[in-house]
């Protein structure tokens, strides 16, 4: 019996790789979840140091690049 989840196994080299979605759909979740994150620090930021996330540029552009993954790769996503 075939699992509708598994995929063919193919081999493909790294040029292949480079240029399929599943590499791209991170990279650009990260990339747009950072700048996101950055841009809410910049224009909503909090100034006292209070807040966790939004008084450090590093730290909302990390937290944002990390919803963006989770965005992409949702753990309670079938297949």
């Amino acid at each position: 019996m075939n699992n509708s989840c598994e995929a063919e196994k193919k081999t493909r080299t790294l040029k292949e790789w480079l240029r399929s979605a599943k590499f791209w759909k991170p990279v650009l979740a990260v990339t747009i979840g950072g700048t996101l994150g950055f841009a809410y620090y910049h224009f909503e930021g909090c100034a006292s140091g209070t807040c966790t996330i939004t008084s450090s540029p590093i730290l909302s552009t990390v937290f944002g690049g990390v919803m963006g993954l989770f965005f992409i790769n949702r753990p309670c996503r079938s297949c």
